[in-house]
């Protein structure tokens, strides 16, 4: 063998001995063993990109699911059935978008960076879609067991701004400029609350890897939303800043149809819109995924010890769970002004945030390890606090509205 050769082999090797115990190894090892007598851990290589193929064929097909599923939800929440006519009840409807959105014409701006302008979907739809590579959603269902999965997903996940600023700029339009603009300000503010409040769920596990962090939910009363008050509250502040960042009602800001036509992507037509549009569903399920692996216990049931199909089926159900409240609050809520969206994020976010990591450096000084007496005063003060903030602004809401005098009278 050449001398090259040999040496890129010998590195080869010593990068899969520093990783030996990532779970391809342990695929191959359980199930393909003879995969393992290939010279150079080829067989987990060989593991790997199976994986990948399946991922990249599976994963652009739940954008087609959720589009069909929010024009359900809405439709109930409206009162009315929704898409009926193609297929049964409606079912192939997005799929005739679809091809409608492939046939359509591809129109480039003359006057526009016509390189940015082809890049930019790509740039974010293959950001969004990478951010699944770190997600577990099984006991031994994962692409990459990433021992800073964490890291990965919220810098690979700012990349997408990127695209946005280039989608806008290179439509040589100033609404679309407007567009991206604003969405870069938002996505760019609404990181800092969620960066802050996944730091808390670190300083409790002291890891970065998903997978340790799923494994030490095991049952209920494990799961993060429940070890302390303040990983309570900031569930809340990453699921609301989530929506914020994918740009979903009542943060749509960058797409106001009243104001901007449609904004960054106006001047995208066809299957580049249709990237723009996959790619928008797809980080709906990442960042419900995201939550319900950091704070639902992710794959582990409800009762400790039991997962059925290695924890697949209820890491699903956790994950349209929180798709569902997305797309309930996207047809209930009305959208908030650009000066609300940003007094949202800089004066109640981000000074919660740091609350809530200065009350989990605290919690962890007076509880170092979690017991069944700190997950009960946790659960007792989380109980007290929502009927406290019941008691605030509940009457308020149930209270019925006063009827106004007409012009007439």
């Amino acid at each position: 063998m050449p001398f090259s050769l040999q040496y890129l082999a010998n590195h080869l090797s010593q990068f899969w001995v520093q990783t030996s115990e990532n779970w391809a190894q342990r695929f191959v090892e359980n199930h393909v063993p003879f995969l393992g007598h290939l010279p150079y851990s080829l067989g987990e290589l060989i593991i790997m990109l199976m994986c990948c193929a399946i991922f990249v064929a599976v994963v652009p097909l739940l954008p087609l699911g959720l589009v069909l599923a929010e024009r359900k939800v809405s439709a109930h929440i409206q009162d009315r059935v929704g898409p009926m006519r193609v297929g049964p009840h409606g079912t192939l409807q997005t799929l005739a978008d679809g091809i409608k959105l492939l046939f359509k014409e591809d129109y480039i701006p003359k006057q526009g960076d016509k390189l940015l302008f082809i890049l930019a979907p790509y740039i974010i739809f293959a950001s969004s879609f990478a951010v699944f590579a770190a997600i577990p959603f099984g006991r031994s269902i994962l692409v990459s067991d990433l021992n800073i999965g964490i890291f990965y997903i919220m810098a690979i996940s700012s990349i997408i701004v990127m695209g946005v600023i280039m989608a806008g700029w290179a439509s040589n339009s100033k609404w679309s400029l407007l567009g991206a603009m604003r969405s870069a300000a938002q996505l760019v503010s609404y990181e800092i609350p969620i960066g802050l409040s996944i730091l808390t769920i670190i300083m409790l596990m002291q890891t970065l890897n998903m997978q340790e962090i799923v494994e030490k939910q095991d049952g209920l009363w494990n799961w993060l939303i429940f070890r302390s008050p303040f990983t309570f509250i900031a569930f809340f502040v990453f699921f609301i800043s989530s929506i914020a960042e994918v740009n979903r009602t009542p943060f749509d800001l960058p797409e106001a149809e009243s104001e901007l036509v449609a904004g960054f992507h106006t001047e995208y037509s066809g299957m580049r819109f249709a990237l723009f549009f996959i790619a928008e569903y797809a980080n709906m399920f990442a960042v419900s995924a995201i939550a319900a692996t950091l704070f639902l216990g992710g794959w582990q049931g409800i009762l400790p010890g039991v997962d059925i199909l290695g924890g697949l089926p209820g890491f699903v159900i956790k994950t349209l769970f929180l798709v569902f409240v997305m797309m309930w609050i996207r047809w209930t809520l009305p959208r908030l002004r650009v000066d609300q969206l940003m007094n949202l994020c800089w004066k109640y976010f981000i000074p919660i945030s740091f609350f809530n990591i200065l009350g989990v450096g605290i919690w962890g000084l007076i509880f170092p390890e979690d017991t069944l007496v700190s997950i009960v005063i946790s659960l007792v003060i989380i109980v007290l606090g929502l009927i406290g903030v019941f008691a605030v602004f509940g009457k308020g809401v149930s209270k019925a509205p006063v009827p106004q005098a007409s012009s007439a009278s």
